[in-house]
């Protein structure tokens, strides 16, 4: 067995050698075919190229295949990539749009409060609502103007329709507006058109309550409430709302100022009416000198 074995090893080694040599000197001389510069031997290499190449187009299939492969996987990391640079876009585009969004309600809330017409006696401030309460048990909200900008307690806040309420503290660049709803609320209304006097007072829900009401009978549901000047608390003719009935049957205020969405304010500078330095002087006028001097020579 180890004889049968050198033999077939003596003769496959120069079989591979001849076979090796004769592939060598062939692909020389179609080095050499290829190279040369002749018509004939041209001739002779478009025949062979003729004869050749249709015959070895299913060679080419893997080849092109990998190459349409690749081509398509480039042309996916392209379109990858625009994807996520339009995603990006698109976000921004949002943000865009949310901001100018947000500037057209500012717009529109801007432009409500500049056409409600006021007493020309009366000026205001806007003032940007900054917070509010917070608490179910106190209404009220931060302003960003305060007493540098002249503010007072007890002036009146509207938004762009109606009443909203009263300035109730004031720092020096913020102010706290209590609104019509806080229990602590209680405004001097008339009801329109039968003239009754009322009081809207606040109890922490969305509609105050009508309270005082001279003849409930004169009053019906839609009628218009506005703020009267008695007690010099607010200005007369500030509207506040129309009167409602709730299930019960009582008489409330459904307010026209928009609560869900106060973002401006007007504060009214409305000074009232003049101060009572002496309150004495209500009851009972000052005597004159001369007859408070004469009473009491005529008593001795």
């Amino acid at each position: 067995m180890a004889k049968d074995r050198s033999q077939r090893d003596d003769y496959t080694t120069p079989l591979r050698r001849l076979l090796l040599g004769v592939l060598c000197l062939c692909l020389l001389a179609i080095f050499l075919v290829w190279r040369i510069d002749s018509p004939r031997v041209e001739r002779f290499r478009a025949q062979v190229t003729d004869k050749v190449v249709p015959n070895m187009s299913w060679a080419m299939v893997p080849v092109t295949g990998a190459i349409n492969l690749i081509r398509d996987f480039q042309s996916y990391q392209r379109l990858a990539e625009q994807n996520r640079d339009l995603r990006d876009e698109l976000r921004q585009m949002q943000a865009w749009k949310e901001a100018a969004l947000q500037l057209e309600q500012e717009n529109a809330r801007l432009l409500d409060l500049s056409n409600v017409r006021l007493d020309p006696r009366l000026t205001y401030i806007t003032g940007v609502v900054m917070a509010d309460s917070g608490s179910p048990f106190r209404q009220s909200v931060l302003l960003n103007v305060g007493a540098r900008d002249g503010i007072v307690d007890g002036w009146a806040a509207m938004d762009g329709i109606g009443l909203v309420g009263r300035i109730s503290g004031t720092g020096e660049a913020t102010s706290r507006v209590i609104l019509l709803t806080d229990a602590a609320s209680a405004v001097p209304a008339t009801i329109q058109p039968s003239g009754q006097g009322a009081l809207v007072a606040g109890d922490n829900s969305a509609a105050p309550i009508l309270d005082f009401l001279e003849n409930t009978d004169l009053v019906r549901p839609g009628d218009r409430v506005i703020s009267s000047a008695d007690g010099g608390v607010f200005p007369a003719g500030l509207l506040i709302g129309q009167v409602a009935a709730d299930p019960s049957g009582r008489l409330r205020v459904r307010l026209a100022a928009d609560y869900e969405r106060l973002e401006f304010l007007r504060v009214l500078r409305h000074h009232g009416t003049e101060a009572i330095s002496d309150p004495g002087n209500i009851v009972a006028p000052l005597a004159p000198r001369d007859t408070a001097q004469s009473e009491p020579a005529g008593d001795e």
